[in-house]
């Protein structure tokens, strides 16, 4: 009966025997013998036709605004109970992702910690450039970006300052004349050197923005690094 009354609302709502049907994805002699099964079911007509249209009776109206209202109520509970029944069987997953060149020690030992406090959920971990971090962030495919700072931080995202790690650069001796321990992104973009960056979005950074003009591409770290 619950879907015999969906099909007398989406009649009376559509005002047609024929959009009801394409509404309810059955044909029209079928909506048709449903509406007069409920008839038989109630016991009294529901609507009164009047050549190719219809009118409701003063029960179908009565009838059409109770079973509007239960059918609302029935469609709620069975959502609520699906969701319930959903949450029952659903795996808890955190999904971290961290930047690939952050050293792992610390980050492991606070999963792991995580996980010991935790071991209901399960954690997924994903490692990569910014770039691509951040596109898995937007898109919802990680709960949580472990990464550094390339752009004004977005509002719509909780930012927590962990950390400040410097950059470093190997120069050969008397390349620069240093009257300390650090350098200047000004004083390395005219020097010749070899960047090292894994995919095309760190050296688009590397280049824009940190303004590194003459330069090598070396994808590998470890090939990169001077014998001496």
């Amino acid at each position: 009966m619950f879907q015999q009354m969906k099909y007398f609302i989406a009649v009376v709502d559509e005002h047609s025997f024929t959009r009801a049907a394409e509404k309810c994805n059955i044909s029209q002699s079928a909506i048709s013998q449903q509406i007069k099964e409920l008839n038989q079911t109630v016991g009294t007509p529901l609507l009164k036709r009047q050549g190719r249209s219809f009118e409701l009776t003063p029960a179908g109206n009565y009838f059409y605004r109770q079973a509007k209202t239960m059918v609302s109520q029935i469609e709620q509970v069975l959502k609520n109970t699906r969701q319930i029944a959903d949450n029952e069987q659903e795996e808890y997953v955190l999904k971290l992702g961290y930047l690939q060149m952050f050293g792992t020690t610390e980050f492991l030992k606070a999963v792991t910690i995580f996980a010991e406090q935790y071991p209901e959920v399960k954690v997924n971990i994903t490692s990569g450039q910014h770039d691509h971090l951040f596109k898995l962030l937007r898109d919802d495919r990680i709960d949580l970006d472990f990464s550094d700072q390339r752009r004004a931080l977005f509002d719509e995202y909780n930012n927590e300052f962990l950390t400040k790690a410097p950059l470093m650069v190997n120069i050969a001796k008397g390349l620069l004349k240093l009257n300390d321990s650090q350098v200047t992104t000004d004083q390395l973009k005219d020097i010749p050197c070899i960047l090292v960056a894994p995919d095309a979005s760190e050296e688009q950074y590397c280049r824009d923005v940190l303004g590194i003009k003459r330069y090598i591409l070396n994808p590998h770290p470890e090939r990169a690094r001077p014998n001496n």
